[in-house]
């Protein structure tokens, strides 16, 4: 299996769209190995199947370019109970994939499992790169070397910023993808996410952008301190 250089994890098939959508397409645009993991397949969702919320979640992936999308099968509203066989499940998606960079969600976040999710992917980061720790397929260690979260319903001030001027289309469209919970219809349940979610994350990414003199831009935060080489040049 190829190693990937960016692998984001999410609760939830949408998660990693919310938050990084545009980063991902970006770096696929550039020829990056990017890929997505789903920890559960949101089977508790209001609006919609686990089947469509797949096909949505496919849909999405072929507008970002994405090299891999990885679906596990952990329980919805269940992360923080069986952590060690979560966390075995997810240190052999980390050993599998090898992947440069890790991106969880951050914290804080209205939904519990955003958060639980965050935390039980940075332990997988942690375990995986521990030699004698077995994985659910007891696979040789991988040290991943950094990783970043992203917000989803959340709103803080980033450490730093990705431009994706030229990449928010591409995001739009995966966001309009899963439209069994971004658009509002005779059948469906009025959630937070189907009263207008898709134009508020645009302008949070507005925000983030018009902090760093960009247009659009899609924050994060660090886990440990960035190293620049050079403070001259402008760019990590």
């Amino acid at each position: 299996m190829d190693s990937l250089d960016i692998l984001a994890f999410g609760a939830h098939p949408d998660d990693v769209e919310i938050g990084m959508a545009g980063t991902l397409a970006k770096y696929a645009s550039l020829g990056k190995k990017v890929g997505i993991c789903n920890l559960t397949r949101a089977e508790l969702s209001s609006n919609g199947s686990v089947e469509i919320r797949q096909q949505e979640a496919e849909e999405a992936a072929r507008h970002l370019g994405l090299t891999k999308r990885i679906q596990l099968d952990l329980a919805d509203r269940g992360l923080s109970r069986n952590e060690a066989e979560s966390l075995a499940e997810i240190t052999s998606v980390i050993r599998t994939y090898k992947p440069t960079i890790v991106f969880a969600p951050s914290s804080p976040d209205r939904h519990p499992d955003h958060v639980h999710a965050g935390r039980l992917i940075q332990e997988a980061v942690f375990n995986a790169r521990i030699y004698k720790y077995q994985c659910m397929n007891n696979l040789p260690a991988h040290k991943v070397r950094d990783v970043f979260t992203y917000f989803i319903n959340g709103l803080a001030q980033p450490d730093f910023v990705v431009d994706i001027a030229e990449w928010k289309e591409q995001k739009r469209k995966a966001l309009q993808a899963y439209k069994s919970q971004f658009e509002h219809s005779a059948s469906s349940v009025e959630t937070p996410l189907n009263s207008e979610y898709i134009a508020s994350v645009e302008a949070r990414d507005k925000v983030f952008g018009s902090q760093a003199g960009l247009q659009v831009a899609e924050g994060f935060l660090t886990v440990k301190p960035l190293v620049i080489s050079n403070l001259l040049e402008g760019n990590l």
